[in-house]
């Protein structure tokens, strides 16, 4: 029987113990992890209380962007596939935002038939649930595109929910919109929370947002933007046709340019993922090129977002280090998470972590 005692604690208390509660499960793996923005996300929500123990990415550029702006993570294991589960230190909660291409409504819908280079990036979660098995972790957090949910009629998403579920979690899940986080990115993901069974609350509220509406005109960078970043007047043209061709055909391609005073649609690493959030910028910036270019600079101001803009586009605070070339920092920002939303998630488990804790006799 629970100690009726514990219900009468003062503020003081309460927070005292929640602060033990946080000495007590202190550690984290990060799998999967890209350039750390669900690491970010956690060390914001546990006041960098949570201490990463282990680091997996197998793109060596994103790697070089990882290192620059976590001190501690010199050690970077490559393929998850070929690391063992009794390798790793033991660990309180497992981030993992696995592979989402092959689920995305922009790639081949591959699934579990994917293929890229020789591996199957829609089985990798598996290699999630086989280190979790091993572990018993007290929370696995997994974020992926919106598309997992339907994918195969929703057989897809249902397997990967049991998989967790034949190891001992109970599943939450639900889909959120990065707009709705005080950040001008119209950016819907599956965010997965799992508690093992021993603690697991019966049921698990995901935040709504935060109420902060923020535009386009709030995260651009101060003029002038350096005249690369401005669209030649040949590449212009060359897209108004495109859009023009495939509108009389009846489809919906082509660039896009936002409202400064709307938001972005999603950033996206490959493909038309700047030519669909353009922007007309009419401050004053220089009209000689940079780099090589076919015909001039366009004279009606329109340019593509600076990875600096991408990056406050996803939550990134400024001193955030973009070390590398912009054609790696637009492919791993468009590739990353939105950090506002996982500070908003991991603040939710920590506070149903803790209230557990505070709760046993």
């Amino acid at each position: 029987m629970l100690n009726e005692r514990v219900y009468n604690f003062s503020l003081t208390t309460q927070s005292h113990l929640f602060e033990l509660v946080l000495s007590n499960m202190a550690t984290a793996i990060d799998l999967f992890a890209g350039i750390g923005g669900i690491r970010l996300g956690f060390d914001r929500a546990f006041d960098n209380k949570l201490k990463t123990v282990f680091v997996c990415e197998l793109d060596k550029s994103a790697q070089k962007t990882y290192k620059a702006n976590f001190s501690d993570s010199e050690n970077i294991a490559g393929d998850i596939t070929q690391v063992n589960e009794q390798d790793i230190p033991p660990f309180d909660i497992c981030l993992a935002g696995f592979p989402c291409q092959a689920f995305s409504i922009a790639g081949k819908h591959g699934g579990f038939q994917d293929n890229y280079q020789g591996r199957c990036r829609g089985t990798l979660f598996l290699d999630v649930a086989r280190i979790c098995k091993y572990h018993q972790p007290k929370v696995i957090f997994c974020e992926n595109v919106k598309g997992l949910v339907h994918h195969d009629k929703g057989r897809t998403f249902s397997i990967i929910k049991e998989s967790f579920k034949e190891i001992g979690y109970k599943v939450f899940s639900k889909v959120l919109n990065s707009k709705d986080f005080g950040v001008p990115q119209n950016r819907e993901r599956i965010y997965i929370v799992c508690f093992r069974n021993d603690l697991a609350p019966s049921t698990f509220t995901f935040p709504e947002g935060n109420g902060k509406k923020i535009t386009i005109r709030n995260i651009m960078e101060s003029a002038p933007i350096p005249s690369k970043y401005y669209l030649s007047d040949t590449y212009l043209n060359t897209l108004k046709a495109h859009r023009a061709r495939h509108e009389a055909a009846g489809h919906g391609f082509g660039y896009v340019i936002r409202d400064l005073d709307g938001i972005a649609g999603a950033i996206v690493c490959g493909g038309m993922g700047r030519e669909g959030n353009l922007i007309i910028d009419d401050r004053e910036h220089s009209m000689v090129p940079m780099t090589k270019i076919q015909g001039k600079i366009n004279q009606e101001n329109v340019r593509k977002m600076t990875p600096r803009e991408w990056a406050r586009l996803q939550g990134f605070p400024e001193n955030y280090k973009l070390p590398l070339s912009d054609t790696q920092h637009y492919k791993q920002l468009g590739n990353t998470v939105t950090v506002a939303v996982i500070e908003a998630i991991a603040a939710a488990i920590k506070a149903t972590l803790s209230n557990y804790e505070i709760k046993q006799p």
